[in-house]
């Protein structure tokens, strides 16, 4: 009986660390198909990007992601099947590499909130930026001179 009351109490024991080791290390969801961000990013510093995104952007989540295929009400953040996500990619290179060789950033970061070029730069809160970056009362561009009839009678 004194074999059995033991197990009972190591078990008990080994549970109980167990259980303090899970809720000490919570279980990440595992990020897929991340192509630009760093592969090891935190959730909370993904959902930092996403949001400026959002707010840069003026748009919701579902302007890049798709929806899932299985429950069309969730969105399916690996799938590259909407072309706004390669595009977004293309954005986050693009602006990384302005940052680092016209701002010396030596490593810029999606992160930094110092970057000199950021998606707010270009998009002010619309999802296409403006085409011209001119005042947008500007008046357009004049018609090309057109060539003038040469005299009669020379």
């Amino acid at each position: 009986m004194k074999i059995s009351k033991k197990f009972f109490v190591i078990a008990a024991l080994a549970g109980t660390v167990a259980i303090s080791i899970a809720a000490t290390f919570p279980n990440e969801a595992k990020k897929n198909n991340l192509k630009v961000l760093p592969k090891d990013i935190s959730h909370d510093d993904l959902e930092k990007v996403m949001r400026g995104f959002n707010n840069a952007l003026g748009v919701r989540c579902n302007f890049c992601h798709a929806a899932s295929a299985t429950d069309p009400k969730k969105l399916d953040f690996a799938s590259d099947a909407k072309p706004e996500k390669n595009q977004a990619r293309d954005m986050m290179r693009m602006t990384l590499k302005i940052n680092k060789k016209f701002f010396e950033a030596s490593s810029p970061n999606l992160l930094d909130t110092a970057m000199a070029i950021s998606c707010k730069t270009c998009h002010h809160g619309n999802p296409h930026p403006k085409e011209t970056l001119g005042a947008p009362t500007m008046p357009p561009p004049p018609p090309p001179a057109q060539a003038t009839p040469a005299p009669a009678g020379k």
